[in-house]
């Protein structure tokens, strides 16, 4: 799928994940799961069995899937059903779980709640690992899946027709809009601590596309500073395994770095004509990204530049 095409289907599982609700919400989780993972039971209420405290379970990596989507949030409910679904996967499906996941239809992002559940939980009992499964991560299930499998989970066609969109990832919004109030501007100046040089040549970008990054460097702590804190932290995770999952597309369908680089641009901005001060925060989030890892390939510690760029050893 193309950038506009994958936006579609990002707006398109937004409004449909806004109607799903109770067994809806579940059955669009077992749809998404099941397409995504051979290993995963989209385990179903049976008679006077029920569900034996799961809602899924993955053969593989051993996960129990717990789902709690109701139509209004509310704080001791999520406690309630938290610690009810934990204490009949225990009792239940003892030894068939590793870890344990609560799936909910939040779509503002994690809840406070949830991370100290998830955490009193993960100090309550040591043997078993927590995580959280919010409509970010569905998403980024979501698009690890080709362009037919989407159309069948979604359950529309996605449209091969142009469409411009604003700011690429609306998750992003808050950030931009923060690196834009701060007014970053590259020093030219300021000193580039730890500048991966290194990562730049193994991945071929030069040019323009290296300068921007450079640039962007200068003030990628900021970004740091913007997700600092335990709840922001986890939504730090979030919005770095979306630049994972959508570097991996990209890098599959253009060859040259400069454009996989452009099309990670218009991951963040869009695919629309932005301001300058909106570009320049752009470049300082790829560079933070790019700085982490999240996107782009670190080199082998025995790789040199000769390999790539044909220089003598």
């Amino acid at each position: 799928m193309n950038f506009e095409q994958r936006m579609y289907a990002r707006l398109y599982f937004r409004e449909l994940l806004a109607e799903l609700h109770e067994s809806a919400f579940e059955d669009f989780f077992h749809k998404i799961m099941c397409a995504r993972n051979p290993g995963f039971l989209d385990v179903r209420t049976h008679g006077n069995l029920g569900d034996q405290g799961a809602d899924g379970l993955t053969l593989h990596s051993r996960k129990l899937y717990a789902c709690y989507a109701p139509q209004t949030f509310v704080t001791a409910a999520v406690k309630a059903k938290f610690l009810k679904d934990l204490a009949k996967a225990k009792a239940k499906r003892r030894g068939q779980f590793d870890t344990f996941v609560f799936v909910h239809n939040d779509r503002r992002g994690m809840h406070p709640q949830i991370a100290t559940l998830l955490s009193d939980a993960a100090s309550a009992d040591e043997s078993i690992c927590f995580e959280q499964m919010g409509p970010t991560h569905l998403w980024h299930e979501c698009m690890r899946l080709d362009q037919t499998m989407t159309e069948e989970v979604l359950g529309c066609e996605i449209p091969i027709k142009q469409l411009t969109f604003g700011v690429g990832m609306e998750d992003l919004a808050p950030l931009l809009q923060h690196l834009k109030e701060l007014r970053v501007e590259a020093d030219p100046l300021m000193e580039l601590p730890d500048v991966p040089h290194e990562k730049l040549d193994f991945n071929r970008l030069q040019g323009v596309a290296r300068e921007g990054l450079l640039r962007g460097m200068r003030n990628s702590h900021l970004v740091d500073t913007f997700y600092d804190g335990s709840v922001r932290e986890l939504e730090h995770d979030e919005v770095a395994q979306g630049f994972r999952v959508y570097y991996e597309q990209v890098r599959r369908e253009w060859e040259d770095p400069e454009d996989v680089l452009w099309q990670l641009e218009m991951y963040v901005l869009g695919n629309g004509s932005q301001r300058p001060g909106t570009q320049r925060a752009a470049w300082v989030v790829l560079s933070h990204f790019f700085e982490r890892c999240d996107i782009f390939d670190v080199p082998a510690h025995d790789w040199s530049p000769a390999a790539t760029f044909g220089m003598p050893a």
